[in-house]
């Protein structure tokens, strides 16, 4: 059953509508834009791509306050469009997920809107309010730094409304159950135009019941449990992937005790212990975030990433891991967001790309389903000049003509990057494409690779020890075939000393090779069973053996 979970060994592709490709010349990508483009997605061998919300919208979140849940916003295009958009992708075999945002909805949806215009109207209670002023007013706050209260007054409707995020953000009322029916019907709409699930965003927020003048709110899991039995239904395959930056004791609630939860999460408690690896090169944490985020049921699945569209959120870290973090990656104070995260893309943080090489070949590496961000694949840069989260939020660099070939437009949803060893005449699509030792090239290839070792998107896994601190080295076994994968964070060089504990069984010897998925080399066990392998300043090696499931055995 298991090789039937396409989401098991997938490669999901993370973009925005309006930052992607704009086709019709009015400076935001636009769904007619995206349909272009799918063949370069095609060609690079990705499987999903991830759509940010594209609903009408005040956009002043992103899209993330959405005002109409059944439609597509018009600057990117029409229902047609999107339905056009969807024939395209499947017909190249690329499954699509779109954002599910409903903890809040925009204060201009006509729910709201109604909500607000009396006591007894058919969905005030649809959202959270209280008649006095709350206790806890200003606790809670999603952005600390630019957010400056959980609950506002509403004139019209003379009473305080919750909002976990910006107040043109009203919570909606989970506990109603006409509320989780209203969801249910946007997530069957969705389901029948083709889209294969949904990013479910903000998710721990999302179950809560809040309660005015307490910072403790009762997380209602079955609500989870209720939306996943509507989507199995309605669409056998279709998927679940949560947003809960939790630790790792809450897993297992949201995953639900025998996988009846969300399908899957992102495991942002071993993304922020891998940039302090990163940052430090001290791997230790990290291999106690793999271990303690270990899934517990074979049909639940963590998606791992380096960056996404918000901040890089730290706030899982000591206070001391975090400051060596930031003095690594973020040494300038505009830098920095909300108190714990870094608003900048990989490649300007890493510097160079080497790290850049050792931080994707990780990341596809871990137990897990892979996300990329769009322009990541070429290692596009960051703009600090522009406001909070939107630094990473840069059009798509195509080619070095004008506005990156993003759009004919002069005046974009945001700017290109124009300026410096980022700038889109250097870093672009075309460019690269041409270059066989670009890193697009490079991303392409371990794309392939990752999607031919299914060990480690079904198998079991375990770290290995080597005499080397700095080395990361896990072990994966499926089926009869086995992968080695080692890391080095070091900026020097190492012989790495591997003992596989070669044993004779049956008078059958344990196969003793290994084989280089990368380049043209094969690594032969000496007469003790001990592989020397060199591991190249920040490199890295991926190595198929026969049935190695012997070491998942060990004490």
């Amino acid at each position: 059953m298991l090789e039937e979970l396409w989401y098991k060994n997938a490669i999901i592709y993370s973009l925005d509508l309006e930052t992607f490709m704009d086709l019709n010349g009015d400076g935001v990508g636009d769904f007619e834009g995206l349909a272009r483009r799918l063949d370069y997605l095609n060609a690079m061998g990705i499987d999903c791509v991830w759509l940010a919300p594209f609903q009408p919208s005040p956009n002043k979140d992103n899209g993330y306050d959405i005002s109409d849940y059944y439609g597509v916003d018009p600057r990117h295009g029409s229902s047609g469009e999107f339905v056009e958009f969807m024939h395209q992708a499947k017909k190249r075999g690329i499954k699509v997920i779109i954002d599910l945002v409903v903890n809040h909805t925009s204060d201009q949806h006509p729910w709201f809107q109604d909500a607000r215009s009396s006591e007894d109207a058919p969905h005030r209670d649809w959202y959270v309010w209280n008649k006095k002023k709350p206790s806890d007013w200003n606790e809670g706050m999603v952005f600390p730094g630019v957010q400056d209260s959980t609950w506002s007054y509403d004139k019209k409707a003379k009473s305080w409304y919750y909002h976990r995020f910006h107040d043109f953000q009203p919570d909606l009322n989970w506990d109603n159950p006409d509320v989780r029916a209203e969801i249910k019907r946007i997530i069957g709409f969705w389901l029948e135009l083709g889209v294969a699930g949904f990013r479910v965003d903000a998710v721990p927020f999302m179950i809560e019941s809040p309660e005015p003048n307490t910072s403790k709110h009762e997380l209602n899991f079955d609500y989870l449990r209720e939306i996943r039995r509507f989507v199995q239904w309605r669409r056998g395959d279709a998927i679940l992937l949560g947003e809960a930056n939790v630790l790792p004791e809450e897993n297992k609630k949201y995953f639900g005790k025998e996988g009846n939860g969300i399908h899957m999460m992102f495991n942002f408690y071993v993304n922020q212990h891998m940039f302090y690896a990163l940052a430090t090169t001290d791997i230790d944490p990290l291999i106690e975030a793999l271990e303690a985020t270990r899934t517990h049921f074979p049909t639940v699945q963590w998606a791992h990433f380096l960056r996404n569209h918000d901040e890089l959120d730290l706030g899982r870290l000591t206070d001391e891991q975090r400051e060596k973090v930031f003095a690594r990656f973020a040494p300038d104070e505009d830098m920095l967001l909300y108190e714990r995260g870094i608003r900048r893309r990989l490649s300007t943080m890493l510097g160079n790309r080497q790290q850049s090489e050792l931080a994707y070949s990780l990341m596809f590496s871990l137990p897990g389903t892979p996300v990329i961000r769009y322009g990541d694949e070429i290692g596009m840069g960051d703009d600090q000049s522009l406001k909070e989260r939107d630094a990473v939020r840069t059009p798509m660099q195509w080619t070095d003509d004008h506005q990156a070939g993003f759009s004919k437009a002069d005046k974009l949803v945001h700017p290109v990057i124009d300026k410096g060893p980022y700038s889109y005449h250097h870093v672009n699509v075309e460019n690269q494409r041409r270059d066989p030792n670009s890193l697009l090239n490079w991303m392409t290839a371990l794309i392939r690779l990752r999607q031919e070792c299914t060990e480690i998107g079904w198998g079991g896994w375990q770290i290995l020890k080597t005499n080397k601190p700095k080395v990361l080295c896990m072990h994966y076994s499926w089926q009869g075939s086995s992968l080695i994968i080692m890391h080095n964070f070091d900026e020097m060089a190492h012989e790495v000393v591997l003992d596989l504990k070669q044993e004779r069984k049956d008078n059958q010897e344990k196969e003793h090779k290994l084989i280089d998925l990368m380049v043209k080399y094969e690594s032969k066990a000496d007469a003790k069973g001990r592989h020397y392998i060199t591991l190249d300043a920040y490199g890295y090696r991926w190595f198929r053996a026969g049935d190695l499931s012997h070491l998942l055995k060990k004490g």
